[in-house]
C-alpha cells in the first residue's frame, strides 16, 4: 500500500520573543519554541501535549501562519511558508484552518451563523448566494445543527453548539489541515465526547489532517495517531501514540500519563510525582530543562542539553533513557 504524502513538515521551528525588563535594561529573550520538528500526513491526527506555558499555542500560531517562525522551515504541501512569501499564497492559507479554544469568543456576536459560514465562501469562491446558502445548510447538517439555526446569533446557542458552528466554519473551504487548539477544554465533560466524535467523523468523511493541541491526555488518547510531548518550548518525546501510551520513555511523559484518570482498575498507572513548578522561560535552567524536577536526573542532565535520539521507534530527548 502506497504511503500517504506528507502534508505538513516542521523542521527545527523556533519562535523567540523579546521582552522588556525595564528602562535602560537589555531586553530578555523568551524561547517559546526551541527547535520543534515533526511531520503530518493526510488523514492522520498529531496531538501536541504539555503543561501550560510549554509552547503549544505558539506552535499553533506558526502552523496557521498567524506568526512567522524566528528560524526553521515550515513546509505545507511542499511549499516553505516560512520564507519567500509562501505564507501569502491564498491556496496554502485556505488549506489550513483553525478551531479555537473558546467558542464564546471565537464567533462574531453581531453576525448570524449564516453570515459567519458564508463569509469564507464569499471571499474565496465565485459561488452565487443561493449556492453558498446551500453549502451552509449542508455543513450545518454535517455538524449536527438544523437549517433554521442559520438565522440565529451566537448568544442563542450553548457552548457545544457554538463549537459545532466554529468547526463548521473551519471546514467550509474543505481544508487539508485543521489546527485545533484546546477545542473541548471550555466545554462540559458531557459535551466533550460529542465534539471529539464529530472531529473523527469529519476526518473520516473528508480525509482532513488534524494538529490537536491539548493538555488532557485522556482526550488525546481518544483522537490521536501520533503524539508530540513538549516541555518549555522543546520536544521531549515524539512518536506513535499507542506506543507512547503503552510504554512512555521520557520521565516527563511518564508523569503526564500517570496523572491521566482511568475508569478501569487495570488501566490505572502508579502515580509519579514531581516537585517544583515549570521554570520561567525568561530564565530556563542549564542542561535539560526538565532536570530540576526530574526524579532520574544525573549531573550530566544539569549541564548538557540532550539531543533527540531515536529509541524504540520514537524520538526521545533524554540522557538517561536507552542506556
Amino acid at each position: 500500500m502506497k504511503p500517504e504524502p506528507t502534508l505538513l513538515e516542521a523542521d527545527n521551528l523556533t519562535r523567540h520573543y523579546f521582552v522588556s525588563q525595564g528602562f535602560l535594561r537589555e531586553k530578555a529573550v523568551v524561547k517559546a519554541l526551541n527547535g520543534v520538528s515533526f511531520t503530518l500526513t493526510r488523514g492522520r491526527t498529531l496531538a501536541v501535549v504539555g503543561e501550560s506555558g510549554c509552547g503549544k499555542s505558539t506552535l499553533a500560531r506558526q502552523l496557521t501562519m498567524i506568526e512567522a517562525p524566528t528560524t526553521g522551515r515550515l513546509l505545507i504541501e511542499g511549499v516553505d511558508v516560512a520564507s519567500n512569501g509562501g505564507a501569502r499564497n491564498p491556496t496554502i492559507r485556505r488549506g489550513v484552518q483553525m478551531v479555537f479554544q473558546n467558542p464564546y469568543a471565537s464567533l462574531n456576536p453581531r453576525k448570524t451563523i449564516d453570515s459567519t459560514l458564508q463569509e469564507p465562501l464569499f471571499i474565496n469562491t465565485a459561488l452565487t448566494r443561493a449556492e453558498r446558502r446551500e453549502q451552509v445548510d449542508a455543513m450545518l447538517a454535517r455538524v449536527g445543527l438544523r437549517p433554521e439555526h442559520a438565522q440565529r446569533y451566537p448568544h442563542m446557542f450553548s457552548g457545544g453548539q457554538r463549537q459545532r458552528v466554529a468547526i463548521a466554519r473551519a471546514m467550509m473551504l474543505g481544508p487539508a489541515i485543521v489546527v485545533a487548539d484546546e477545542p473541548v477544554s471550555a466545554l462540559d465533560v458531557s459535551i466533550q465526547a460529542q465534539i471529539l466524535n464529530l472531529f473523527m467523523d469529519l476526518q473520516e468523511s473528508y480525509g482532513t489532517s488534524y494538529v490537536f493541541i491539548s493538555h488532557n491526555l485522556g482526550v488525546v488518547e481518544h483522537v490521536a495517531d501520533d503524539l508530540l510531548v513538549m516541555y518549555l518550548g522543546s520536544t521531549v518525546e515524539y512518536g506513535d501514540k499507542q506506543e507512547i501510551f503503552n510504554q512512555p520513555l521520557h520521565p516527563y511523559t511518564k508523569v503526564l500519563i500517570s496523572a491521566t484518570p482511568a475508569i478501569r482498575q487495570q488501566d490505572r498507572k502508579e502515580r509519579m510525582r514531581i516537585i517544583g513548578e515549570l521554570p520561567s522561560p525568561l530564565n530556563p535552567p542549564p542542561g535539560c530543562a526538565f532536570s530540576p524536577r526530574c526524579p532520574f536526573a544525573e549531573q550530566r542532565c544539569h549541564n548538557e542539553a540532550p539531543a533527540l535520539r531515536k529509541i524504540a521507534g520514537r524520538l526521545v530527548a533524554c540522557h538517561v533513557v536507552g542506556r
